[in-house]
């Protein structure tokens, strides 16, 4: 079994070199400590799932990460929405904590910098999903009054850097919409179809604030911006034909361009709060995309996802049997294990990612200031809000009047309902817990969550 505890005896070994040497040695002895079953009461809700419902299941004290419950744990499920939490983790990792951010520029051509008329000027990002039109300071609104602030009077032409992200790489997923490296949150609910279509809706939308500014641009042809291509300097030889040293000097024309505005976003949190607890699929593939941004990522959907996957295994998570497709869990090529989410749940419960002030792990938790577990729906709330808003997102109307303390990530699509998280105990515990279930996409969801639920309410009963 995976990960169990093998106890090698070291009797009859000690006479090994004494006297002993060309014999072979004694066998070691072996004891497989395995992991425990679910308690009879669980099993007895599991015997009750509906017919071809297959599921696994393993629950951990957090204090040392002991397995206290194990069943099926390294099989390979579709996790549906569960998946999101592998997103959110990644993107809290990769920008570093709760108080991450992504950012957006306006560059110029370095010899043109400071000059009131230039030939172009390029928008550059990092696949902000909060970047707005006019709405506060991370806005395009905000860039061109930063531009016009620096004595920027003139543009001849606005461009867009398309490099960092291969856009329409994005379309691959079920969810089939281009993800450019700089978009606008006003897309989220009707997306540009192409990368084409992104640029332009992109480059009208910036040219307006920026006449708005103050600013003219002489003409309105949206383009994308050439890559930069470093500067090799010519090989010189004295008159004796010998290499000298190459000048250190770039030419001016040559130069990387020269941000003369910037913006960036608020914390990361609040998008991974508002993906994770109603479980936004388009926010999900949004968040998916800033992980492949150039140069960290390789700026693809696969290059994405197996991002996803360096950071999984730089956390120590178990990989074996992980497969991604999305960000969103909305494909049902994607499989995780129940094993794989309770090590995610394990390691993101001992980050010190703190919301406000930091503090131990558990202070964290008993705060409600650890920044990926609060991203979680909240058990029992009670909210009946049709888009999941609220903190209780779609845990809301589970486990109502339970008493429990749960903080977990649904994942529902036709014969399939995962449910993985944190609960704490009757006797005080923190317990991390995934339960993964799988059927023919005729299977009642409305049981499996209902089995679900009671798994839950015995388990905290139980530890």
């Amino acid at each position: 079994m995976r990960r169990a505890v093998f106890l090698l005896s070291l009797l009859g070994l000690g006479s090994l070199g004494l006297g002993s040497l060309g014999q072979a040695p004694a066998p070691a002895a072996v004891t497989l400590l395995r992991e425990p079953a679910p308690s009879a009461a669980v099993q007895a809700l599991l015997r009750g799932l509906p017919r071809n419902v297959r599921a696994a299941v393993l629950v951990r004290d957090v204090q040392g990460g002991r397995v206290l419950a194990s069943l099926g744990a390294d099989q390979p499920f579709i996790p549906a929405s569960t998946l999101k939490t592998v997103t959110g983790a990644a993107v809290l990792v990769s920008r570093q904590g709760a108080q991450g951010w992504w950012s957006t520029e306006l560059t110029v051509p370095a010899a043109q910098q400071g000059q009131a008329a230039v030939s172009t000027l390029t928008v550059r990002g990092t696949a902000d999903p909060t970047l707005s039109v006019s709405g506060g300071p991370n806005s395009l609104r905000e860039l061109a009054r930063q531009a016009y602030a620096g004595g920027l009077r003139s543009v001849g032409a606005v461009q867009i850097d398309e490099t960092r992200l291969d856009a329409d790489s994005f379309k691959g997923t079920v969810y089939d919409a281009p993800m450019p490296a700089v978009r606008l949150s006003e897309w989220e609910r009707n997306p540009p179809q192409s990368a084409a279509l992104a640029r332009t809706r992109l480059g009208s939308a910036l040219i307006a604030e920026l006449k708005r500014a103050g600013i003219a641009v002489k003409n309105e042809a949206v383009g994308a911006a050439p890559a930069y291509t470093p500067y090799k300097p010519p090989v010189l030889k004295d008159k004796d034909g010998k290499v000298l040293p190459p000048d250190l000097v770039i030419p001016l024309s040559r130069r990387p361009e020269q941000a003369i505005a910037s913006v960036r976003s608020g914390p990361v949190t609040d998008f991974v709060d508002s993906t994770l607890r109603p479980s936004d699929n388009a926010r999900a593939e949004m968040l998916l995309a800033t992980l492949a941004v150039r140069p960290t990522g390789d700026g693809t959907l696969q290059g994405a996802v197996a991002r996803e996957k360096q950071i999984l295994a730089s956390l120590g998570v178990e990989l074996a049997g992980l497969s991604f497709e999305d960000g969103s869990g909305l494909g049902r090529g994607s499989k995780l294990t129940a094993r794989a989410l309770n090590d995610l749940l394990q390691v993101m419960y001992d980050l010190p990612y703190a919301t406000a002030q930091a503090a131990l792990p558990r202070a964290l938790y008993q705060t409600h200031q650890n920044a990926f577990i609060e991203a979680l729906p909240l058990a029992g709330t009670g909210e009946n809000l049709p888009a999941h808003g609220g903190r209780g997102g779609t845990m809301a109307q589970r486990l109502v009047g339970s008493g429990l303390d749960v903080r977990a990530k649904t994942g529902t699509l036709p014969g399939v309902s995962s449910l993985a998280g944190y609960v704490t105990a009757k006797s005080g515990r923190l317990l991390t817990f995934a339960i993964m279930m799988n059927g023919p996409e005729t299977a009642p969801l409305l049981e499996l969550r209902a089995v679900q639920d009671r798994m839950v309410r015995q388990i905290a009963a139980e530890f």
